[in-house]
Order: C-alpha cells, then structure tokens, then sequence
C-alpha cells in the first residue's frame, strides 16, 4: 500500500500535543487591531485546542501526526 500524503497546509496551521491533542491558533490578528482592545488581542494569542467536531477530519489531513 502506498504512503499516505499529509495536506501541507494542516500541517503548518495545526500542532499536535504531548497528550496528542490538536492545536491551532486563533484568527482575527493579522489586520484592523487599532479598534480591538488590548485584552481581546492579548486572548488572541493564546493556542486552542481543536473542537472534538473537527478532530476526525484533521488526523485524516495529518496521517503521521
């Protein structure tokens, strides 16, 4: 059987814990910050954990992760 291709674009947006959990980073900073206070940009850069609903397509993505 031949190897599994991993989707390049998962695997630079997407981590994977220790404990094997997913992680991303949150959008909404790239643009636009003068109008968004200094705590909601603080809270932005915080990683979070992938929801339990998109699990089961992103190990599909990522194969060897």
């Amino acid at each position: 059987m031949p190897k599994m291709k991993t989707r390049r674009a998962a695997a630079k947006r997407f981590e994977v814990t220790g404990t094997g959990k997913i992680v991303r980073h949150k959008a909404y900073k790239s643009h636009i910050l003068t109008k968004k206070t200094t705590k909601r940009k603080r809270n932005l850069r915080k990683a979070a954990v992938l929801d339990a609903t998109n699990v089961r397509q992103m190990k599909r993505c990522l194969p060897y992760m």
